[in-house]
């Protein structure tokens, strides 16, 4: 069975960070696959939400709806996260 980005014709770049290819990553941001059409999707433009710390980002599966003024406005905070999971992703996400 062919592979996402083989079926998808993704170059070698986007190869080596796809999230078929980095199990617990998200599908990064640039992927035209990744795209989200739901009217609910809208780009976030106020930092207090986008840098919401208490917001759990690892509940996102696509780098997407970590900028998605409905996932950071609706999504799960911290509080919902499993207790026995690591937090993945950029530890340095909210410095400027």
């Amino acid at each position: 069975m062919a592979n996402c980005w083989e079926r998808r014709g993704c170059d070698d770049e986007m190869m080596s960070r796809c999230p078929h290819n980095t199990p617990g990553e998200p599908c990064p941001a640039d992927c035209h696959y990744a795209a989200c059409d739901r009217p609910t999707h809208v780009v976030a433009t106020d930092f207090a939400v986008l840098l919401n710390p208490e917001r759990y980002y690892d509940a996102a599966v696509k780098e997407v709806c970590r900028f998605c003024e409905h996932f950071l406005e609706h999504g799960p905070d911290l509080a919902d996260a499993p207790a026995d999971g690591s937090r993945a992703g950029n530890p340095n996400r909210f410095l400027l």
